[in-house]
């Protein structure tokens, strides 16, 4: 029997949130009043039968593509779930990076893939080998299925590397949601690597607008009609005023994103330093994103985070549901004084226990 559940998402919506809350995703949230719009042009219903066309608009420009291959959706995990669910059949062999997002294999699993993992090593600092990676793909592959940067790492993926996965025949299913959060230098989306890409993304993780809902796929037109179809019978109409807002954050998109890089810069120089000076833990050193994946040495990782919760009023993501039960995961851009807080805490604990 298929699960009708997911774990982490029971436990992110009941058991994360903390006094110094490091079990955060994505950026902390982006004030309504510093959103560039006039209320008296929100309407509550719109026209929109297959996308709102300001949005999909803002969304091709964005991506360096056009209307035609967009399909909005509520976030990212909606987006994820619309996309597999439109490339592959109840039984097919789907090909998922580990670790990775809990929720995408959840997914997956729900609507009946023969899963199979292929591996990203700590001791390769998380990088996909593309030969490894060949090694795992078979005649049964529908769809391989990967986060760049990667989900809980931050870890990015180079073009180079992403031509060389599509060139190994299947459908590459490629959530970017933390993409922007290279924030330098921001590569293009892999959508333009070829026509079996597919991309999901939203307004959420780097920019803080999850409560808009504003995500979207990027595919093939014939692809993209498809799955709006499909997503009749999953969402039929969104909410229109979130639209019109998103539309209004595409704007003034790069004033956003700036605003968040600041403290993510800030939380990541501290994260540094955290790590150089406490042994425990461990990281392969990254430059970009939002999360950081850390390995937890000689202590069992569920007891060290109900003892961090209890005793210090600090949260983080068990390693569990990214399938490393040995690590954590810790989100960065929220507000800078509570991370470091919230590092410290970490430490002290950490030295109690030697």
């Amino acid at each position: 029997m298929r699960k009708k559940y997911s774990e982490y998402m029971h436990w992110a919506k009941t058991q994360s949130k903390a006094r110094f809350n490091l079990a955060t995703s994505g950026v902390g949230s982006f004030p309504l009043n510093e959103l560039a719009y006039r209320a008296e042009d929100l309407e509550i219903n719109g026209d929109n039968s297959y996308g709102y066309r300001p949005l999909l608009d803002a969304i091709a420009a964005k991506s360096r593509t056009t209307a035609e291959c967009v399909v909005t959706s509520a976030g990212t995990s909606m987006a994820n779930h619309l996309a597999m669910a439109a490339l592959f059949e109840p039984g097919d062999e789907v090909l998922i990076e580990n670790p990775t997002y809990g929720l995408i294999v959840d997914a997956a699993e729900y609507l009946g893939a023969s899963i199979q993992r292929f591996e990203r090593r700590e001791e390769n600092g998380y990088a996909i080998d593309p030969g490894e990676l060949r090694r795992a793909v078979t005649a049964k592959t529908r769809l391989i299925v990967l986060t760049n940067l990667h989900n809980p790492t931050g870890v990015l993926t180079s073009d180079e590397v992403l031509q060389e996965i599509g060139s190994l025949g299947p459908t590459v299913l490629v959530d970017e949601v933390y993409l922007d959060a290279v924030y330098r230098n921001t590569p293009r989306s892999s959508f333009l690597l070829g026509s079996n890409f597919v991309i999901t993304n939203s307004l959420t993780k780097v920019y803080g607008l999850s409560g808009l809902r504003c995500g979207w796929i990027l595919a093939q037109p014939d692809l993209a009609r498809a799955m709006w179809r499909l997503n009749d019978v999953f969402a039929a109409t969104p909410v229109h005023p979130g639209e019109l807002l998103s539309v209004a954050a595409f704007r003034q998109l790069d004033a956003i994103r700036e605003k968040a890089r600041r403290v993510v810069e800030a939380d990541r120089a501290r994260l540094a330093g955290f790590l150089r000076c406490t042994p425990q833990v461990s990281a392969p050193e990254t430059q970009y994103g939002t999360t950081a994946f850390l390995r937890l040495r000689e202590y069992a990782v569920e007891d060290f985070l109900a003892r961090l919760r209890a005793e210090y009023e600090t949260s983080a993501v068990p390693g569990r549901f990214f399938g490393m039960p040995d690590h954590f995961r810790i989100g960065m851009g929220v507000n800078t004084e509570m991370f470091a807080r919230g590092l410290a805490n970490i430490a002290s604990l950490c030295a109690s226990l030697t």
